[in-house]
């Protein structure tokens, strides 16, 4: 008997473990330019990245870790100084106190940290109802999956079936656990107007604003591969320098 109820809590468990993976979709694998050991950023897409997530996301996600200066350095979006300058003054941040000793409000510079939606994060949670939209610095590092992940993310959201009811303020994106989640759909057909003149499909707005978030959790990553393949080749050469020399010192004791 006591085998046999064993058994039973045995397959129950594997059948809850078959449905929760049921409802855990795979992420797409879009084919990323900074994969591999020589990839790299495409610039442009950073640029439409960065211009996505100004228009869709900085009016719920901040970015607290960069500065508009990151926007100018190699390895980056690589804008002009003038136009991260012209960025940076979009935004209002707060300045230094006055004669009354009361905060100005003042145009954003390049030593500014991106300004948040938010000044805490209770006022972020009170216009969420009361979720909290996450800081997305490093966000494709925080997330298991990571660009796969996002990318997947933001393109997932459908009809829910018939029979999952959903509470308000909840979605369903078959690739969000448990296929719920508090984010509204962010990307429709035509979201933002590229400058740049590229069609502005919910795919490619995914894959660039991933590609910009992907470069903030890793801005330093162009150049560690550049140094990896540096020491991957010095160590190859003498390698190879070591093994003639070590044949020609021992070429006549054989």
């Amino acid at each position: 008997m006591k085998k046999f109820i064993i058994n039973i809590i045995l397959t129950i468990l594997f059948f809850s473990y078959v449905h929760a993976a049921e409802e855990m979709n795979e992420p797409l694998h879009p084919d990323w330019s900074f994969e591999g050991p020589l990839g790299k950023f495409e610039r442009a897409s950073l640029q439409r990245g960065y211009q996505v997530y100004t228009e869709v996301c900085a009016g719920c996600h901040s970015m607290d870790l960069l500065s508009y200066r990151n926007l100018v350095e190699e390895g980056g979006p690589e804008f002009s100084k003038d136009q991260a300058k012209a960025m940076a003054a979009m935004f209002e941040t707060k300045g230094s106190p006055n004669e009354e000793g009361e905060i100005t409000m003042r145009p954003a510079i390049l030593s500014d940290h991106f300004v948040s939606p938010w000044e805490n994060e209770q006022q972020a949670r009170a216009a969420n109802g009361g979720a909290y939209p996450p800081d997305l610095s490093v966000i494709v590092k925080a997330r298991e999956g990571g660009a796969d992940y996002i990318y997947s993310l933001l393109i997932g959201y459908e009809d829910a079936p018939s029979e999952m009811s959903l509470d308000d303020g909840v979605y369903y994106n078959i690739y969000a656990k448990g296929n719920k989640i508090a984010m509204p759909q962010p990307l429709y057909e035509d979201g933002v107007e590229y400058t740049d003149g590229t069609v502005a499909t919910p795919e490619q707005m995914a894959h660039d604003v991933t590609m910009f978030l992907t470069w903030a959790a890793e801005p330093k990553l162009e150049a560690r591969k550049r140094i990896g393949f540096k020491v991957i080749s010095y160590l190859i050469i003498l390698s190879f320098l070591l093994y003639f020399t070590n044949r020609r010192i021992w070429k006549d004791t054989h």
